[in-house]
Order: structure tokens, then C-alpha cells, then sequence
């Protein structure tokens, strides 16, 4: 194997959590007698956390007390909805279980709140996943290196032989931030334009694609 720990953003990347992000945006948007937003505005919006995508979706305007009353309520309501719709995506899976076969440490590292991330990954995938690290308090989130880190220490792995694996351009970020190199998938929130505009290296359009260049030596 070319790499042997295999770093993976979640929400784009593993699985597809849109929908569920939608409705839980939606719910709390409506409930404050605000307008809704589309599935594509809110795939514009996530990758930076549930306030960043909070603030993107409330009207132009709004105080900074008002963006964490309905950041909290929004948490609120996507915990206790967030399997309602997600799935990983096709494929994925298998993706997993050929890494855990070929040996190598398989991370999530993820903007979402950290009980949201290690719950849905124990769901999801088992113990495909062994580290599993979320928003969490006392560490800069993504695109700052921190929460890499911390999944490599708890890994017990190097940066030497390790790849991030995400679809968005804070993933990017993130790599080069954390000095590492970054594979980027085109099924998830961006498109390939927008990877490409953010400065993307490789880009793999299925799973089968992304392990062929997993391993490739």
C-alpha cells in the first residue's frame, strides 16, 4: 500500500448526510419564521460546522446571539434526527473493509460536534472506523491541523505514510495544514470545478478509484 493511515472527512466523504442537514436547517428556520433555504444553498453552506452553516442560512443581519440561539436549537433537533436519511455513499463500505484487510489505521476527522461524528460512525461502520474525532472543545476544528493531529496520535501513526481523504475545499486546507496529501472525491458537496479552483491534486470519482490510488505504490 502506498499509504498505510487513511484519514477521511465524513459529511460528503463517507456518507451522505445532506439531506438530514436540510431538514434539520429547515426545521429551524421555520420555527423562527424565517425562509427556508434549497439543498443545493445548504451544500453550499456545511463544511466549516453546524454554526457556520447556521449563520450562512439565517437572513443576512442576524446578531451574534441570535446565530448560537438557533445553532443550539439545530443541534438539537439534527441529534435526534440524523440517521433519517443518511447513508454512505455506494460503495464506501467495501472501500473500508479492503482497507482494514490491507492493515492500515483508518481515522474520521469531521467539523461536526464530536458525539455527533464517533455516534454515527459506530452506526454506520462499526469498527471499520477506529479513531473517530468531531468539533471538540479545547481544539481549533478544520481547516486548522489540530483534530488531524489528534486522530494521528490516537492512531499511533505517523505523518510519514498517512493521506487525507475529503471533498471539499476546507479538506484542502486541512492537508496542507497538517502537511499532508490530500485526495479529493468528486461525489460528495463540490463539484470537480470547484476542487480544481481550490487547488485539488487528485480527484477519484468512485471508491474503487479512490482504493486503486490508495494503494497504488
Amino acid at each position: 500500500m502506498k499509504y498505510r493511515t487513511i484519514l477521511f472527512d465524513l459529511d460528503g466523504t463517507l456518507l451522505n448526510t445532506l439531506e438530514d442537514l436540510q431538514s434539520a436547517v429547515n426545521h429551524t428556520l421555520s420555527g423562527a419564521g424565517y425562509p427556508q433555504r434549497s439543498l443545493e444553498e445548504v451544500r453550499q453552506f456545511v463544511g466549516n460546522g453546524l454554526r457556520n452553516l447556521m449563520r450562512l442560512s439565517l437572513p443576512a443581519g442576524c446578531s451574534d446571539e441570535e446565530i448560537d440561539r438557533r445553532t443550539a436549537e439545530m443541534r438539537e433537533w439534527y441529534n435526534a434526527h440524523d440517521r433519517e436519511s443518511t447513508r454512505p455513499y455506494e460503495g464506501i463500505l467495501p472501500l473500508l473493509d479492503a482497507l482494514a484487510s490491507a492493515g492500515c489505521g483508518v481515522a474520521v476527522v469531521s467539523n461536526k460536534v464530536d458525539e455527533a461524528v464517533k455516534d454515527l460512525c459506530a452506526h454506520y461502520f462499526g469498527g471499520r472506523v477506529a479513531v473517530a474525532v468531531g468539533e471538540t472543545a479545547g481544539l481549533r476544528r478544520k481547516p486548522w491541523p489540530d483534530t488531524v493531529e489528534l486522530a494521528l496520535r490516537s492512531l499511533g501513526a505517523e505523518k510519514a505514510g498517512a493521506v487525507y481523504v475529503g471533498d471539499s475545499e476546507v479538506d484542502l486546507a486541512t492537508a496542507r495544514n497538517a502537511g499532508l496529501p490530500c485526495i479529493s472525491v468528486s461525489w460528495g458537496f463540490r463539484t470537480e470545478e470547484e476542487l480544481l479552483a481550490a487547488g485539488a491534486g487528485p480527484i477519484v470519482r468512485s471508491p474503487k478509484a479512490l482504493w486503486e490510488l490508495l494503494g497504488a505504490e
